[in-house]
């Protein structure tokens, strides 16, 4: 195996001190032309690379922030890290990317590794309902921010968007359209932006003058497409079955859609679809899903400018914000069924 170069390597090429290399890679204008041409001929010849992480742990100052999502799998996370990427290489940092899976334990070990790592900051969407991996890495002093989840109960910074009000837009929609007769696929019950969303559809139904008996929540362990096929079979089954179904989740209602479309279950007529996030695939499915359009490139961009000015030395004091921004509701084929 190749041995790495060195600047004490680079310092023996060129006839120079190591403190001399040191001026030339970090105060190149302190360094005289000449010597400066000396030197960068040495490191291009021997292709030497400067540790970064060694210089960051010297300065006790990293150029990398951490993001740990719930599923990368999710278009929504995707566009997520989209935004927080952006912001962060505005700034001149890079993004590490870590999924949770939606579980706790891989969680803890992520944010662990972060700490190791000594990360600027960390955007986080919790998957332990818990809040013990947060309370383990708070000791640790480096900054988060909490993204698609409010920061109740901490002084942390969060990027949200209302999901309440998102979860009353779809089904008011539905209710808007005759049904009367609703399933929600949900997910994982630990999850707030589950629980939230149920909450909103709940409201829907009660300023319809419709109790909490219209809505029958089918849950699923994950927000995916196959649990959503799952979702869909287990709604086949049912012998009165709601003509219409709100999804957690654009994936779930996807999947729902497949196992309508396989039963020979006409979508928007038998069953009107709605699903949540609106990423790219909802538009593109074989009937264009109708969905809750969450604005995840912002989100991410937000959550890491937040991040940037809490970590950013000699500025102004931080002060902690909870940012919520609004849903909107995206009407496309899968729901204009009329009643």
């Amino acid at each position: 195996m190749a041995q790495s170069v060195g600047i004490k390597d680079v310092a023996r090429v060129a006839g120079v001190s190591v403190g001399t290399v040191s001026n030339v890679i970090n105060r190149p204008d302190t360094v005289a032309a000449e010597t400066r041409a000396r030197v960068l001929s040495a490191i291009d010849r021997l292709g030497y690379v400067r540790s970064e992480s060694a210089r960051q742990l010297r300065a006790g100052r990293s150029r990398i922030m951490g993001l740990l999502v719930l599923d990368m799998g999710n278009p929504f996370f995707v566009d997520v890290a989209r935004g927080a990427e952006r912001a962060a290489r505005a700034a001149g940092l890079g993004v590490m990317v870590c999924n949770s899976a939606q579980n706790a334990s891989e969680e803890a070990d992520y944010l662990s590794l972060f700490a190791e790592q000594r990360v600027r900051g960390v955007l986080l969407t919790p998957a332990d309902a818990t809040g013990r991996n947060i309370e383990a890495f708070r000791r640790h002093g480096i900054p988060f921010v909490l993204v698609d989840r409010v920061a109740e109960g901490t002084t942390e910074c969060s990027v949200s968007v209302d999901d309440v009000a998102g979860g009353a837009l779809a089904v008011r929609h539905l209710v808007d359209a005759g049904h009367r007769s609703l399933a929600y696929v949900s997910g994982p019950p630990g999850l707030n932006q589950v629980r939230d969303r149920r909450t909103g559809a709940l409201n829907a139904l009660a300023e319809a003058g419709l109790g909490p008996q219209a809505l029958r929540e089918l849950p699923t362990e994950r927000l995916d497409v196959a649990a959503g096929r799952d979702a869909g079979a287990r709604l086949l089954g049912l012998a009165d079955r709601p003509t219409a179904v709100f999804c957690a989740n654009d994936l779930l209602a996807l999947g729902v859609l497949q196992a309508m479309y396989a039963a020979g279950v006409g979508v928007p007529d038998d069953l009107a679809i709605v699903g949540y996030d609106d990423i790219e695939f909802a538009a593109a499915a074989a009937v264009p899903l109708t969905s809750v359009r969450q604005p995840a490139v912002t989100m991410g961009a937000l959550a890491a400018e937040l991040l940037l000015e809490e970590t950013e030395t000699g500025s102004a004091p931080h002060e902690h914000r909870r940012v919520v921004l609004r849903p909107e509701l995206v009407v496309r084929r899968s729901s204009l069924s009329a009643r």
